[in-house]
């Protein structure tokens, strides 16, 4: 049976309501995470491997300038990096905060690996109080879990800046430098030294 003129139009306008509807839902199902955990090149590479994972960015945090740059985020004292985002519906910021202290040494207090100095230290950046509450709260297991002292901060409210185009997916653009340099700094070598079996949990393939 055929429609009337009108009849299909405003099903037609139903449907294209509903699958711009669906769109933006789908839209703000993204959530956000940022972590500090040295090196933004090996934290962005750690969680482009983790599930549900749909992107990461890396940037400079927590310090007193606007647009940071990598020549001076160190000494106007920012952190190095990474905002991630991630479908809710596939992982949770509890599991993401489970995979971060499982590819950090969150026990070192001037740095990460070879790398030293704060800019390198270790830190989460919770968006929101619940991230703040949770974050704390992971704090305390992974602590329990290590048996030692973590001196990771929970930072609220900062503003997260994007680094220079040439520092995203640096270990795409440059696999041959950036395994060299990560196997040299120790990283993944640590990583088994205090967290053994446990090291890199969530990441789908080791680097």
């Amino acid at each position: 049976m055929r429609l009337p003129i009108n009849t299909a139009m405003l099903l037609a306008g139903a449907a294209t309501a509903l699958l711009f509807a669906g769109g933006a839902s789908q839209a703000q199902e993204q959530a956000k995470a940022i972590f500090a955990g040295g090196c933004f090149w090996c934290v962005e590479s750690d969680f482009d491997k983790v599930a549900g994972v749909t992107s990461t960015i890396s940037g400079y945090i927590g310090g007193s300038s606007d647009n940071p740059t990598y020549e001076n985020h160190t000494a106007d004292g920012h952190r190095e990096a990474v905002e991630i985002t991630y479908d809710p519906s596939q992982t949770d910021f509890e599991t993401l905060l489970a995979t971060f202290w499982r590819t950090v040494d969150p026990t070192d207090d001037g740095g990460q690996f070879c790398d030293r100095g704060f800019s390198y230290t270790t830190a989460i950046y919770a968006v929101d109080g619940e991230q703040a509450t949770l974050a704390e709260q992971s704090k305390a297991e992974a602590e329990a879990a290590l048996g030692q002292p973590i001196v990771t901060e929970v930072v609220e409210g900062q503003t997260f800046w994007p680094a220079e185009d040439y520092h995203q997916d640096y270990y795409v653009k440059n696999p041959v430098r950036y395994n060299y340099y990560r196997r040299a700094c120790g990283r993944d070598v640590r990583l088994v030294q205090l967290w053994g079996n446990e090291a890199m949990q969530g990441v789908m393939a080791k680097n």
